[in-house]
């Protein structure tokens, strides 16, 4: 028996009441050469107990406690030789030529690594979820498109800087050239931290708009916001320009990065939730040095120099703040304030 072409990766914690849906509508694909692969994190729910009964067929990998989204994506990805990895959130739902869309784009576009879906909101589904990855250069991804009503903007195929770990297809090769996702971010961010290393080493991604994912989104941690989020989501965003900064770029957007962080310090007290922000940073700065040690070995697979990656990171910055400006414009708010960030930064 032949390997299949896709290994459909999806991690699952105690998400019983999502599994259903999402296996089901991958078992309506149109394109049929590819396996299921379900990471089980410890759950108490009876989702091993569902996977045995009622999809015998798909691969199980059960996990004896929580290791977080990386550890449990690593060992799907590693669990089949597969060309093509196939990394789903288990609370999404997929219509029926979605992989083939994807496929057909991986065919075509061979000088790309990877293909990012067009993600819709579960819900609203004529509000999108994401049309790729942005990026904020003072340490966060932006999924671009977020929370806006869906449009011609969203419709043209083309390379983007990078996609959120809740949908998207990578070649498998991609891994073995940059490595796979980093388990010290246990959760949150660990996609950020991947698109820097893909870009850094010359890769690229396509967006794939016929590709049409819904998701439903924050349904594992249970909330948009909790002290959970907060303190990874701090400690995570120091580390992601710990380990893909060089010193030269620190010194260079050391003005974007105060201004981020301190928006971001902001709103955390907005949210009061102020003592999950001081043990994220905490817990940052205890790993400085093994960040910064990480960052040197990476560097051996670095292809961009640091003024073309520093470009790079810029174009990806300015199609974030033009996709907020787009939203707010349409709900009716203002847009001094990013209009003179824009003037200044970019």
């Amino acid at each position: 028996m032949t390997d299949p072409q896709i290994n459909i990766v999806i991690p699952n914690y105690n998400g019983l009441r999502f599994l259903p849906d999402c296996l089901e509508s991958i078992e309506q694909q149109r394109y049929r050469d590819y396996r299921v692969t379900v990471i089980d994190n410890g759950s108490s729910d009876g989702s091993l107990k569902y996977m045995r009964e009622s999809h015998p067929e798909m691969h199980c990998i059960s996990l004896p406690d929580n290791r977080g989204f990386s550890a449990a994506v690593n060992a799907g990805i590693l669990s089949s030789p597969a060309p093509f990895v196939f990394l789903l959130n288990n609370d999404t739902e997929l219509p029926q030529d979605c992989l083939q869309h994807l496929v057909n784009a991986a065919a075509e576009q061979t000088g790309f690594d990877f293909f990012a879906p067009k993600m819709l909101n579960f819900n609203q589904r004529d509000v999108l979820d994401g049309a790729g990855d942005g990026y904020i250069r003072g340490g966060a991804g932006y999924r671009l498109g977020t929370m806006e009503k869906d449009s011609e903007v969203y419709n043209q195929p083309g390379p983007i800087f990078g996609a959120c770990g809740g949908a998207v297809l990578y070649r498998r090769s991609l891994f073995d050239r940059v490595g796979l996702f980093d388990e010290d971010f246990f959760a949150y961010l660990e996609d950020v931290d991947l698109n820097l290393r893909i870009n850094r080493a010359g890769l690229r991604g396509y967006y794939v708009p016929a590709a049409r994912v819904f998701h439903i989104g924050s349904a594992t941690s249970g909330s948009k916001i909790n002290a959970f989020i907060v303190k990874l989501s701090t400690r995570n965003s120091i580390y992601v320009l710990l380990k893909n900064y060089p010193l030269s770029l620190f010194v260079r957007f050391f003005p974007v990065i105060l201004f981020y962080q301190f928006c971001w310090f902001l709103w955390v007290v907005k949210k009061h939730q102020f003592p999950a922000y001081c043990k994220g940073m905490w817990l940052a700065v205890a790993s400085l040095r093994q960040m910064r040690s990480r960052h040197h070995q990476l560097r051996r697979n670095d292809q961009l120099s640091v003024s073309a990656f520093a470009s790079c990171l810029k174009r990806a910055e300015q199609d974030v703040v033009d996709s907020i400006m787009r939203r707010r414009s349409a709900e009716g708010k203002g847009n001094s304030v990013l209009q003179m960030y824009k003037a200044v930064f970019l």
